[in-house]
């Protein structure tokens, strides 16, 4: 008797423990299927996420650096790392889509983020009225180009060391419909205001020219959306460092909303 009694107890223990942990903030691995493809992402979970009530979502877009089919090389760089060191109260789930080798946010690659962040919304009981984008460098690109190709979907966007026009070493990474020359920039802008954008940048930045950054904020100025513009002097590719750690950056970002028809 005394055996079993101390057995029962230990799997109550046991389940109140593994109930505590699931409780935690921690990011859980899902899939979807497009064109007959399987994309693998990877989903933040906030600590407290409960079906009782709707959770903002936020979309993030790696770099051309984490790019694979592994389904952990996007955990490596921007967000994901920040959240690990800094999540514990962040009130929002995360979807970390991950492009193949040798793709940028385009085309297939794009559908399947869209994807994954619908399949999110349902599961994680996601407020339609609170979607939210960011990308660095090669998925800065892709914040532009998803915030085009969908518009008024999400009720803000902050983009780091990304850019519109096609870079000489990578020249499939742009957005894709916008014209050819300093015409990109008044393309892109009309297309994604009145969406509020945050955009960072180093001054330094040897791998995606800042004159990108400084060229879409000039634009979204002239159609009169309201945009933040954050260069960083000395400041090289990794501006995502500084960025992600603003202070002012999350309250802002969760502060902004769509109308959303019921």
């Amino acid at each position: 008797m005394m055996l079993k009694h101390v057995g029962w107890m230990a799997a109550l223990l046991l389940g109140v423990a593994c109930s505590a942990r699931a409780d935690e903030a921690h990011f859980t691995a899902s899939e979807v299927t497009v064109n007959g493809h399987r994309h693998a992402y990877q989903v933040f979970v906030p600590h407290g996420w409960s079906a009782d009530r709707a959770w903002p979502v936020v979309l993030f877009l790696h770099g051309s650096g984490e790019r694979g089919s592994d389904n952990e090389a996007q955990l490596n760089a921007g967000l994901p790392p920040w959240l690990k060191a800094h999540g514990a109260d962040f009130p929002a789930v995360v979807v970390v889509p991950q492009a193949p080798d040798d793709t940028v946010w385009s085309g297939e690659v794009e559908r399947a983020a869209m994807a994954a962040l619908e399949q999110s919304i349902k599961t994680w009981h996601g407020d339609r009225s609170r979607l939210y984008l960011t990308g660095l460098s090669m998925g800065g690109y892709g914040a532009w180009q998803l915030a085009v190709d969908h518009p008024g979907m999400f009720a803000a966007a902050v983009v780091i060391c990304g850019g519109v026009q096609s870079l000489d070493d990578m020249p499939e990474l742009k957005v894709y419909g916008a014209p050819a020359g300093a015409g990109a920039f008044d393309w892109v802008a009309q297309r994604v205001q009145p969406m509020p954008v945050w955009i960072f940048h180093g001054a330094a930045d040897d791998q995606v020219p800042t004159e990108e950054s400084r060229a879409m904020d000039k634009a979204l100025l002239k159609v009169g959306d309201p945009v933040r513009y954050t260069e960083y002097p000395g400041v090289g590719h990794g501006s995502w460092l500084r960025a992600y750690d603003e202070p002012e950056l999350w309250p802002w970002m969760f502060s902004q909303r769509v109308n959303v028809l019921r």
